[in-house]
């Protein structure tokens, strides 16, 4: 029998492509997103799809019920579903940050509570949480989106030790910038800021969405992260953690710099700009 995955965020970007990844490699697919319509060409590919917004706790116990009533199996769950809020600390709202933790950890923790108890009643599962460079550094303009994937990171870290007793893996997918409509929400979510007059030079950054997706030549394809997150499905023995292209992996060694190099860094780049 085929095994079954549950893909949050498949409207576009690193989703669509793990959904159709998953599907070649003969999983049945169910692939969700807030709007349903958004999925038309995935459902006409072979996927199964569904309307999920994962801050509604009904809609993830409902979508994960159907899942297991139809199918009687769920083998993996990946949580990609989020956005980036970007700005400087002061400028992020609190309700603006309320809404980033409510996608980008709340909603994985959902759909990890949702699964889990099925998951241990077989003994068998895998979790794949689609985390960011940004869950192991943070840097200036990035605190708000930083927080929620580090926040992610250290449920997944604790959740993989507490469900390896029951023969369930959990696993990080940690891309850097992805050629996807990433940078433009984000800087959609950047432009409703009240912005203060301090901190010009983080806007000047963050203004150009080029340097954070779409033509930038740091960015690595949808597809390539799809395949890391097939990888981390389908390995026997995962790591803990997958970082994904060049910039992802040269960036997470920046973590052992002494925190003054980094951050005479950033004051290099803050007079540069």
């Amino acid at each position: 029998m085929a095994k079954t995955a549950l893909i949050t965020g498949c409207s576009s970007g690193i989703g669509r492509a793990t959904a159709r990844a998953f599907l070649d490699d003969d999983w049945t697919v169910y692939a969700t997103a807030r709007d349903a319509a958004d999925l038309v060409d995935l459902a006409e590919s072979g996927c199964e799809t569904a309307e999920l917004d994962v801050t509604d706790e009904e809609q993830v116990r409902a979508v994960v019920d159907a899942v297991l009533g139809e199918q009687g199996r769920l083998d993996c769950l990946v949580n990609n579903a989020g956005y980036g809020q970007f700005g400087p600390v002061e400028d992020v709202t609190t309700d603006a940050l309320h809404r980033q933790f409510e996608v980008n950890v709340y909603g994985p923790h959902r759909l990890m509570r949702a699964v889990l108890p099925h998951m241990r009643e077989r003994g068998e599962g895998r979790i794949v949480n689609v985390s960011s460079v940004a869950g192991r550094i943070s840097t200036p303009g990035m605190g708000a989106y930083a927080a929620s994937k580090f926040a992610l990171e250290a449920l997944t870290d604790a959740l993989r030790n507490e469900v390896a007793p029951h023969g369930v893996g959990a696993v990080l997918v940690e891309p850097g910038p992805v050629e996807s409509g990433f940078a433009r929400r984000a800087n959609g979510e950047l432009e409703e800021l009240p912005r203060s007059d301090a901190y010009e030079t983080v806007y000047r950054l963050y203004d150009d969405s080029e340097v954070f997706g779409g033509g930038s030549p740091i960015a690595v394809r949808p597809d390539q992260v799809a395949r890391t997150v097939l990888e981390a499905a389908v390995t026997p023995d995962p790591r803990a953690r997958y970082p994904v292209g060049g910039f992802a992996e040269l960036s997470l060694k920046a973590r052992y710099l002494p925190d003054g190099a980094r951050d005479t860094a950033f004051s290099l780049l803050n007079r540069l700009l």
